[in-house]
């Protein structure tokens, strides 16, 4: 059965032409610092976004926590919405791996205005502890990117007060095609940055750390502390060059294809599409009528259709490599069909 699967963008497979760059590789012990391919992705990496070094990390979570690691002393506080995915969906791993407490600002869609920023900053004053770091994420998890204007003024406010601001970029690519500029516009408004190989970009594994040589060279050590130093590389690291060369121009793909999926959407009985946070591959949705989500999930599993069931009320669906056109029309259909049945019921 060929399955399709919209979970995420993280599920996406590599196709023969990136296996087959992967078992060429060239490769040593990066510990050492002799893997050429590591080397080469890391030279990449940093010459795309303009920062002067980068540094290959396992996974996203383990590069922002890395950064957190980084940038701030124990007991510091780190200013950061409430909504982003190092508060919502990385185990809390800031206060065991870098032990700061994390100071959260409600907000859905990813944007504290600069004033509820400055007013988060502390003073210097012996019950306070010392504001070490400002997160962003961009684009955000609830399918929004930040506009420019946003990450410059923040930045501005950020360099002022001489706290580092550290950017979530795990779709950065994505936020740069939605609004129309380069990466490294985006990543010049951040002390450092991380981005994904492994979601819409297509690699199996890893992701990149970057920002200032002084900062990655602390950060390299950081990373062999936390068990993320490793030896033969460059066998995974090709699949991020690969990524870095042939599939950024894509996304486009994929934010067109979530634009199709929403307005096909849109169209079924008791759906409510949020159009307003379609900026990139994913589409978020709620049904309005009384249905059984777990019905609808193991109905479309059955016809070889992989989707999350939904998380406070809202589904999400996102396109990705590996997900056509064609097996969008198929998603409709079947989720049409599922949803009419769990509503008659």
């Amino acid at each position: 059965m060929k399955w399709i699967d919209i979970r995420s963008d993280t599920v996406t497979v590599p196709g023969e032409e990136m296996r087959r760059v992967m078992a060429s590789a060239e490769v040593g012990d990066d510990v050492y610092g002799d893997d050429p391919t590591v080397n080469r992705l890391e030279e990449m990496s940093a010459d795309i976004l303009k920062k002067e070094a980068a540094l290959f990390v396992p996974s996203g979570t383990f590069g922002n926590q890395l950064s957190i690691l980084t940038h701030t002393l124990r007991g510091d506080e780190v200013i950061i919405p409430a909504s982003n995915h190092i508060i919502v969906h990385e185990a809390g791993a800031s206060a065991v791996i870098a032990g700061v407490q994390m100071r959260t600002l409600d907000c859905d869609d990813g944007k504290p205005s600069a004033e509820r920023i400055r007013s988060a900053i502390r003073s210097e004053d012996l019950h306070y502890p010392r504001t070490g770091l400002i997160c962003l994420e961009n684009a955000h998890s609830s399918g929004r990117i930040l506009p420019m204007n946003y990450i410059r003024e923040i930045y501005e406010l950020a360099s002022a007060q001489k706290v580092p601001l550290h950017l979530d970029g795990a779709r950065i690519f994505n936020a740069a095609i939605a609004e129309g500029v380069s990466p490294a516009e985006i990543a010049s408004c951040s002390d450092s940055v991380m981005f994904c190989l492994s979601k819409g970009l297509g690699a199996p594994i890893g992701s990149m750390l970057v920002g200032k040589r002084e900062f990655i060279a602390k950060a390299r050590k950081g990373r062999k502390i936390m068990g993320g130093a490793m030896r033969q590389a460059g066998i995974i690291a090709a699949a991020g060059v690969f990524a870095l060369e042939r599939m950024i121009d894509r996304l486009q793909i994929d934010h067109d294809n979530a634009k199709y999926l929403a307005e096909g959407l849109s169209k079924l009985p008791k759906i409510e599409v949020f159009f307003d946070r379609l900026d990139i591959n994913m589409v978020f949705f709620r049904i309005t009528g009384k249905a059984s989500s777990k019905f609808i999930v193991e109905t479309l599993h059955d016809k070889g259709i992989k989707i999350n069931p939904p998380e406070a009320g809202e589904w999400r669906f996102v396109t990705n490599l590996n997900v056509t056109r064609e097996d969008l029309d198929i998603v409709l259909e079947e989720f049409e069909g599922a949803l009419t049945r769990t509503l008659a019921s």
